[in-house]
């Protein structure tokens, strides 16, 4: 079993970063060709999807989407960090995915990636990858 960890600076408030690429280079490092893929983020207002990567406006619209059903600044809101949307969309999306490695890379489908999502920025942040032969 391999762990490694990643740092990741967001920009914005709320973004999806690809990261797809760093976690290729670890299965690369590992040396391993089957096996399972954990990617998982220790923030309650950061997580994971896997989702379209030939259009940014999937992105843009997800991003959108997420705000609508939950709102940034609702009045009905009582945590005092005033982050309660950041939490509730996490919530939705997950700390994690786990992919399968096939072959020394993700089993992907061709207009899939995999992104970090952030909803509590611009911050710096950290993500672990645990890849398990199998």
């Amino acid at each position: 079993m391999y762990l490694y960890e990643h740092s990741i600076s967001t920009k914005g408030a709320q973004q999806m970063s690809k990261v797809t690429d760093m976690v290729r280079e670890d299965i690369r490092k590992s040396g391993l060709e089957q096996g399972i893929v954990v990617v998982y983020s220790p923030h309650t207002t950061a997580g994971f999807t896997i989702n379209e990567n030939a259009d940014p406006d999937v992105v843009h619209d997800m991003l959108c989407g997420m705000e609508r059903a939950v709102p940034t600044d609702a009045d009905y809101y009582k945590h005092v960090e005033g982050n309660s949307h950041a939490h509730i969309k996490t919530s939705f999306i997950g700390p994690s995915q786990t992919l399968i490695l096939h072959d020394a890379d993700l089993l992907l489908g061709i207009w899939q990636d995999l992104y970090f999502c952030e909803f509590d920025g611009p911050r710096n942040r950290r993500f672990y990858v645990k890849i398990i032969e199998g």
